[in-house]
């Protein structure tokens, strides 16, 4: 099966989770700024969300650019991956809607969490599938972003019981750290040609 199949098919789901994630926003009853205020948790739990689904379709994007060939695994691992990303919708509503209360605060870490967890081992599929001299094995080198990721998560989830506020805003730090543009795959790709 070629990649475009698999990106295509990925790229479906990722613009369907986002389409429900915003219909799940309530149209306010008034006209004023001030009917848009009680929506505001709502509002910021889905910008989050909708951020966190951007770096994921972007990193997917990228990582099957290198990739050469698609097996029975890395079928698996891609739908491993869909799968935690199709919660995205619950958990955001679920935190929003409760104004980042304690659970549905780590609800959405524990879907944060296994959702790193699955792309990494899509990752790792990937690097088995190609061989260690894989261009993807060259270009994450260490992964840093990808080890620190889970831990965040973890730390975050159990931030919620205790000061709710730190883990939202390791949630917001792990997105704008994956969010700092980055060129790892490009600038390997680029020594390759050169």
């Amino acid at each position: 099966m070629g990649k475009n199949r698999l990106e295509a098919f990925s790229d479906g789901v990722l613009a369907i989770i986002i389409t429900i994630m915003v219909l799940e926003l309530k149209v306010p009853h008034g006209e004023t700024p001030d009917a848009l205020l009680p929506l505001l948790p709502a509002f910021l739990s889905y910008v989050l969300s909708f951020v966190y689904i951007g770096i994921y379709w972007n990193n997917h994007h990228h990582m099957l650019h290198v990739a050469t060939r698609v097996s029975g695994p890395m079928l698996w691992a891609n739908l491993h991956l869909l799968f935690w990303l199709s919660l995205f919708p619950f958990a955001t509503g679920w935190m929003g809607e409760n104004h980042f209360a304690a659970m549905p605060s780590a609800l959405y870490g524990l879907v944060l969490l296994m959702a790193a967890i699955a792309y990494w081992l899509l990752e790792q599929t990937i690097i088995a599938s190609e061989g260690p001299a894989s261009v993807l094995k060259r270009a994450v080198g260490r992964d840093w972003k990808g080890k620190l990721s889970p831990v965040l998560y973890a730390i975050a989830i159990a931030a919620t019981f205790r000061v709710p506020w730190v883990a939202q805003a390791i949630y917001v730090l792990v997105a704008i750290v994956w969010l700092v543009p980055d060129p790892r795959i490009e600038r390997t790709l680029h020594r390759e040609k050169v």
